[in-house]
């Protein structure tokens, strides 16, 4: 029988004090019963002595000090795990919340993982191909990666991540693939935007959702992303899948960090965000990976918007750090309505050399990646010549590199939402706009591969 505590003596904000506690543990579930029965849950965030500080998971409204028990559970906050999960919808406590049957679990599991042993990891070197030209041809995702998204507000990450959500698929491997998809704060326009655009596209079948919105309590944020892992975890190491994690926004979950961290009067760091922002952040980063004589693997896609699309605020450099890469979204470029407005030049994939060639990809990838890269620096910087000197200052070459830059965020980046290319599509597409430029500039591919794939033009 476990011990009733009616010593509630303070409630502030997310946080909730108890007093008189024998053998409370951190991270320990609670539950605290109001006058008229109704159970709301919390965990132990700190112990002193004999008080208990516990964070409350659906907010303090109509807690009555005198009249409320708090119950100590005696385990940490666990989610039932079953592949029946596969396209169902969750609260960000891990509850169904789309009027299916009750789940029949075929395990539980500890919200807060298992550390990966380093050693057992496996290194991560199989394409993804997530149809999306930018990602695909320039800043290639590999399985078992941590590619994050560093969004502006008003830019459609949530397109993108509707798009890689439908079209991403491990090339050349028959494993099961399913995506977890985590909605931390949004609002519920957008997150009746996802449900939509999965169950009409049927990629919610593969899709197991996890939905915290914006007028949820702020500190069911903070569990969302794990309930999240916990579940591709499960996929991925108890049932051989290949999963994709898609986080979106963590700019919320951080800022449910920095309310729980003012309320707990901590010493404040950079921007107001507690100090362990950086390890906080990489207990959930570093769940991606692959282990070695495991057939399953974990992607994660984090979604973030930058306050005032400042790439030096805490969240993006600190992701920035833990992550391998990131995918920059311009607002410049959807401006001029490129979509998606993917600006190729400061993305970043540090795997992607893994990821593509001969078995993989094509043989031809990498050089024609390189060439792409210093072809489109080049005319941008074109561009940006001939709007302060005009365009008669340029040189013949000059106005080539111009044209480039013009087609290739034209025809290459701006693909729309629903386009889904192969490899192939997005390898020879980027051929096409290279034939543009002289041969002689195309100093960055072999010469065997520019005679067997760069397209014969007329003047040759």
């Amino acid at each position: 029988m476990l011990k009733e505590y009616r010593t509630i003596k303070e409630v502030v904000g997310p946080l909730m004090v108890v007093e008189q506690v024998e053998g409370a543990k951190y991270e320990e579930l609670v539950e605290i019963e109001l006058l008229n029965g109704e159970i709301r849950r919390g965990r132990v965030l700190e112990i002193n002595e004999d008080k208990a500080v516990v964070q409350l998971f659906e907010g303090p409204a109509g807690i009555n000090l005198r009249d409320s028990k708090a119950r100590f559970l005696g385990r940490p906050l666990e989610i039932s795990l079953s592949e029946d999960m596969l396209g169902r919808v969750f609260d960000g406590l891990g509850r169904p919340k789309d009027d299916g049957p009750m789940l029949i679990p075929e395990t539980k599991s500890d919200i807060n993982g298992v550390p990966m042993n380093p050693v057992s990891r496996d290194y991560p070197n199989e394409f993804i191909q997530t149809g999306v030209s930018a990602i695909d041809g320039l800043n290639t995702l590999v399985r078992g990666q941590k590619l994050p998204v560093f969004s502006g507000s008003g830019l459609p990450h949530a397109e993108l991540a509707a798009q890689i959500t439908r079209q991403a698929r491990v090339l050349n491997s028959d494993s099961k693939f399913a995506v977890v998809f985590a909605a931390i704060g949004i609002t519920f326009e957008e997150a009746q935007f996802f449900i939509d655009d999965f169950t009409k596209t049927g990629a919610i079948d593969r899709t197991v959702m996890f939905m915290n919105l914006a007028n949820d309590p702020a500190v069911e944020r903070i569990s969302t992303p794990r309930m999240a892992l916990t579940t591709a975890e499960f996929l991925a190491y108890q049932k051989g899948m290949h999963v994709l994690v898609i986080m979106t926004d963590m700019t919320n979950y951080a800022e449910a960090l920095r309310q729980v961290s003012a309320a707990r009067k901590e010493v404040p760091g950079r921007r107001g965000y507690p100090g362990y922002l950086y390890t906080d952040l990489a207990n959930l980063y570093e769940r991606a990976g692959r282990i070695r004589g495991k057939e399953g693997s974990i992607t994660q896609i984090p979604i973030l918007t930058m306050p005032e699309d400042d790439k030096t605020h805490p969240i993006p450099d600190l992701t920035g750090y833990i992550t391998e890469g990131q995918i920059i979204l311009s607002r410049e470029l959807y401006r001029k309505g490129v979509m998606p407005p993917i600006d190729v030049l400061p993305s970043l994939s540090r795997l992607k050399d893994k990821g593509i060639g001969k078995g993989k990809t094509r043989e031809d990838h990498a050089d024609t990646m390189n060439q792409l890269f210093s072809a489109y620096a080049q005319g941008k910087q074109a561009k940006e010549l001939a709007a302060i000197l005009g365009e008669s200052a340029l040189s013949d070459t000059d106005k080539l590199y111009a044209k480039f830059a013009e087609g290739f965020e034209k025809e290459y980046v701006s693909q729309g939402f629903t386009t889904n290319r192969t490899i192939e599509e997005t390898l020879n597409l980027g051929w096409k706009l290279l034939s543009i430029l002289p041969k002689t500039e195309l100093k960055r591919i072999r010469d065997e591969y520019l005679e067997k794939y760069l397209p014969k033009r007329e003047d040759d």
